[in-house]
């Protein structure tokens, strides 16, 4: 089952995450505590742009692997009160960097759930750019008070 979409103000309630970090600008679709699909719009208005790189503006991976990361806190957070837990990253595995995301470029972006503790949580997350795979891997979080 499909739950309604999040704006912005309601990623907000969830993620601690506030500009310039905040890497998810909308999620259209939550299936359960299994898996979550979402969007971030890359502008040429991010501050990364200023020195990565100048003159061939590149959207670092490291940031992909951050928005993907946003994106799954947001799925496995939606389990507690707000501010009653925290989702830390305790691991990366398998990243894989398939084509260079630039500014006018729209990461879709879909992370679903292949272990589940309760307290850490393994995902398997992907990013698209013009349906294409740009970028993969598996991540892991903790969930601590």
């Amino acid at each position: 089952m499909s739950e309604t979409p999040l704006n912005i103000e309601e990623i907000w309630e969830i993620l601690p995450h506030r500009f310039p970090f905040l890497l998810v600008d909308r999620v259209i679709e939550i299936v359960g505590f299994e898996s979550i699909k979402g969007f971030k719009n890359i502008t040429i208005n991010e501050p990364v742009f200023q020195g990565h790189f100048p003159n061939r503006p590149v959207f670092p991976g490291v940031l992909i692997l951050e928005a993907m990361a946003q994106l799954g806190a947001i799925l496995i957070m939606r389990r507690f009160p707000p501010a009653e837990r925290m989702a830390y990253f305790t691991g990366i595995d398998n990243a894989r960097f398939k084509r260079p995301v630039v500014p006018g470029d729209r990461l879709d972006m879909e992370v679903k759930i292949a272990r589940d503790r309760n307290s850490f949580v393994v995902m398997e997350a992907k990013a698209f750019e013009d349906n294409q795979l740009a970028a993969q891997a598996t991540m892991s979080s903790a969930l601590v008070k």
